[in-house]
C-alpha cells in the first residue's frame, strides 16, 4: 500500500513539474537571458562583445587562438553548441559565408548580428603598387578579393562596436541603458587608442613595410602606411615575384619582414635571409585587441626608419 501511495505521489509531482514548465515557458527564457549566450567567429570579436555586453554575455569563439580562419570549417560539436545560443555575431570572414545556412539551421531562433554592416571593404592588395610584383592574373584576382580584416582599423572598429550594441539591445532591450554606457566607454577607448597609434607612427619616414599575409591593409590605410605582401590570394610568390620583392626591399632599405604565427612563415624567412634582415611575428588575432594594435604600432615605429 505504501509503495502504491509513493508511486502515485511521484506521478503527481512529475505532472506538476511538466505542467508548470509548459504553462510558463517564459520562466525558462527569462532564466536563460540572465546571461546571453553569444557566439562570434574570431578572437578579437570577443574583446568587442565583452566591452559592450559586460557580464551579461557568455561568449563562444568559433576559430580559436593560433588557428587560421581563412579556410576554417566548424566542428560538429560547435554547430551543436549553437543550438543553445541567442545570437551569432558575424564579421564577414570567408567561412561565415560558406556556413551561415548551417549555422542558422542549428538553431532557428538564433539571431544573426552583422557587425560589419555599413563598412566599405577594400581590395586585399593595392593594385597600383603591386601590379609590377605579381603576374597579371594573380594581381587582378587579389584586387577583386575584398579584405575581411576590418577589425584592424580603429575607425572601422567604432562601426562594429555600434552594430554590436544595436544587436545586443534588440536581443535584450531591458539592458539598453547599460549597453549604451558600455558602448560610450569603449568608443572613448578606441579614440584614445587611435591617437596613441598616430603619435607612435608620426615620425616614420619610410612608411612601407613587408608583410607575409596582407592582413594590415585597413590599418595601413588609416595611418598612411603601405603594406607590401609576400603572398597574394593565399599563394606564395613565384621565383620571379620573389626576386622583385627582394629587390624592392633592398631599394627601400627594409630589414624586417612581418609574418603571422598562424601561417607558414618560410617564404618570409627566405626574403629576410636575402636582405640580411629578420622576421618579426605580429598577429591580427590576439585576444587583447587594443593592446595588440598599440604594440604593432610601437613595433613599426621601432623598425621603420
Amino acid at each position: 500500500m505504501n509503495l502504491q501511495v509513493s508511486a502515485i505521489w511521484m506521478i503527481l509531482v512529475l505532472n506538476v513539474v511538466t505542467i508548470t514548465g509548459c504553462s510558463n515557458p517564459s520562466g525558462t527564457q527569462n532564466k536563460a537571458k540572465e546571461i546571453l549566450d553569444i557566439t562570434v567567429s574570431i578572437v578579437p570579436q570577443k574583446y568587442f562583445v565583452r566591452k559592450i555586453g559586460g557580464d551579461r554575455v557568455k561568449i563562444n569563439v568559433m576559430v580559436k587562438s593560433g588557428v587560421d580562419f581563412h579556410n576554417y570549417e566548424p566542428k560538429p560539436e560547435q554547430l551543436q553548441a549553437l543550438s543553445h545560443a541567442e545570437a551569432y555575431i558575424t564579421i564577414g570572414i570567408p567561412f561565415e559565408r560558406a556556413w551561415i545556412d548551417k549555422i542558422s539551421g542549428a538553431n532557428t531562433q538564433l539571431q544573426i548580428i552583422d557587425s560589419a554592416k555599413g563598412i566599405k571593404r577594400l581590395p586585399m592588395i593595392n593594385h597600383d603598387h603591386h601590379e609590377h610584383h605579381y603576374d597579371k592574373s594573380r594581381s587582378e584576382n587579389a584586387t577583386e578579393t575584398l579584405d575581411p580584416h576590418i577589425w584592424l582599423s580603429p575607425t572601422l572598429a567604432k562601426i562594429q562596436a555600434k552594430n554590436i550594441y544595436q544587436g545586443l539591445t534588440r536581443l535584450d532591450p531591458n539592458y539598453q541603458v547599460k549597453y549604451l554606457e558600455n558602448l560610450e566607454i569603449f568608443l572613448q577607448e578606441i579614440e584614445q587608442l587611435g591617437g596613441q597609434i598616430k603619435e607612435n607612427l608620426s615620425q616614420i619616414k619610410n612608411r612601407k613595410f613587408i608583410v607575409f599575409h596582407p592582413a594590415w591593409g585597413y590599418f595601413a590605410n588609416e595611418y598612411n602606411l603601405t603594406q607590401i605582401p609576400v603572398e597574394v590570394g593565399g599563394q606564395g610568390p613565384s621565383p620571379a615575384e620573389l626576386g622583385k620583392l627582394i629587390k624592392e626591399a633592398k631599394e627601400e632599405k627594409i630589414k624586417v619582414i612581418f609574418a603571422q604565427p598562424e601561417l607558414n612563415i618560410n617564404p618570409a624567412t627566405i626574403i629576410a635571409k636575402e636582405i640580411d634582415g629578420e622576421v618579426l611575428l605580429i598577429s591580427p588575432l590576439e585576444p587583447n585587441w587594443s593592446e595588440n594594435l598599440l604594440k604593432v604600432s610601437e613595433t613599426l615605429s621601432n623598425v621603420l626608419d
